[in-house]
C-alpha cells in the first residue's frame, strides 16, 4: 500500500503562512509514510482555494522526496500547449517528481467563463490529452486536430521523467472510466465517490486494463489505482467529526451535497481505520488523505496513529 496527503490550499486573503507551509512538508517528509502530496483544482467557487499548479510548485521548493500531483486538472478548461509546458517545467525543477491527474470535468463546468463552447467537450478532452503527450515526447510536433493545429513545432525542455509524468484519470461514470484507462496511466477515484461506487469503478478499470494486456499495479508498465478520501478524526466523538467535515464540505462546494458527505470518512480513530480498510479492500493501491480542517494535526495523526493500524 502507498499513502498520500493533501497539499494545503484553503487560505483566505492574507492567511497563508510560508513558514507554516514549509513546516507542514518538513513534518510530512520526516514521517516517511507519505509517498506523495496532491492538490485539487477549483478555480471558481465560494471557498478560498489556491491554484493547484502554483501550490505544487511551492511544495516542490519545500520538499526533496515527496512526489507532487493534482487530482485533477480539468483539462477541458486549459490550453494543452500551456499545460504541457507548465507541467514539464515543474517536472524539471522538482527533479522528476510530478504526477498529473486529468479529467474532463463533465458538462456542467463554466465553459463560457473561459471563452470555450460547451459542446464537444469530450472530444476536446481526448484531443487535448493527445496533444500534451505529443509535446512531451516528440522532437517536432505536427498536429492537425479539430481544436488545435501545430506544424513542425517543438516544446523544450521535455519533462524530466521519460517518456513523461504518469497521467492519472479522474472520473466516475463507467464510460468515463473506460475512456480514462485507454488514455491514461492510472485511475484516481474521487473523494466524492462512496466506497461502494469506487469498488464498481475499480472493477470496470481492471477489466479494461486486462483487455488491453496490462496489469494493475505500480510497477513499470502497470496501471495503478488510487482514491482520495476526505477524512475527519475525533478522539472521542465520531458524530462531532461527521458534523465538522459536513460543514467543511458545504463551505467548499457552497452548499450541502449529501452524496459527497456520505463518501467522506469521519469518526473516531477506530472508525476511520475500518472505513479506510474498506477503501483498500475495494481496490485502492494508494489512499490520498484529505483533511479539511486542522490539516497539520490530521496529517500527523494519520501518519502516527492511523496508517500503522492498517498494517
Amino acid at each position: 500500500m502507498r499513502f498520500a496527503i493533501s497539499i494545503p490550499q484553503f487560505f483566505g486573503d492574507g492567511e497563508f503562512s510560508p513558514a507554516d507551509f514549509r513546516a507542514y512538508f518538513e513534518r510530512a517528509e520526516a514521517f516517511g509514510v507519505y509517498e506523495s502530496a496532491w492538490a485539487q483544482e477549483m478555480t471558481l467557487g465560494p471557498s478560498p482555494q489556491l491554484a493547484p499548479l502554483e501550490a505544487m510548485t511551492y511544495a516542490a521548493a519545500c520538499t526533496s522526496s515527496l512526489r507532487l500531483g493534482c487530482t485533477v486538472f480539468v483539462t477541458t478548461l486549459h490550453s494543452p500547449v500551456q499545460l504541457a509546458k507548465d507541467l514539464a517545467t515543474l517536472d524539471q525543477v522538482s527533479g522528476g517528481r510530478v504526477e498529473a491527474g486529468v479529467g474532463s470535468g463533465g458538462p456542467r463546468r463554466p465553459f463560457a467563463a473561459y471563452g470555450i463552447p460547451a459542446d464537444r467537450y469530450l472530444a476536446r478532452f481526448t484531443e487535448g490529452i493527445r496533444l500534451v503527450k505529443a509535446l512531451w515526447t516528440e522532437p517536432s510536433v505536427t498536429f492537425d486536430g479539430e481544436f488545435w493545429q501545430l506544424k513542425g513545432v517543438a516544446m523544450e525542455p521535455k519533462p524530466y521523467q521519460k517518456p513523461h509524468p504518469r497521467l492519472w484519470f479522474g472520473g466516475s461514470a463507467e464510460a468515463a472510466v473506460r475512456r480514462g484507462v485507454r488514455l491514461c496511466d492510472g485511475f484516481f477515484g474521487a473523494g466524492s465517490s462512496p466506497t461502494a461506487a469506487f469498488a464498481t469503478q475499480v472493477a470496470t478499470a481492471r477489466a479494461v486494463v486486462a483487455d488491453r494486456g496490462r496489469r494493475v499495479g505500480f510497477g513499470p508498465g502497470e496501471f495503478p489505482i488510487a482514491k482520495r478520501v476526505y477524512i475527519a478524526i475525533d478522539p472521542s466523538d465520531g458524530s462531532r467529526a461527521r458534523q465538522r467535515i459536513n460543514d467543511a464540505l458545504a463551505r467548499m462546494y457552497g452548499h450541502r451535497v449529501p452524496a459527497i458527505e456520505s463518501a467522506a470518512i469521519a469518526g473516531t480513530l477506530g472508525e476511520c481505520v475500518e472505513a479506510v480498510r474498506a477503501v483498500i479492500d475495494a481496490g485502492a493501491e494508494m489512499v490520498l488523505f484529505t483533511p479539511l480542517f486542522e490539516v497539520p494535526e490530521h496529517m500527523e495523526q494519520i501518519a502516527t496513529e492511523l496508517i500503522p493500524r492498517l498494517a
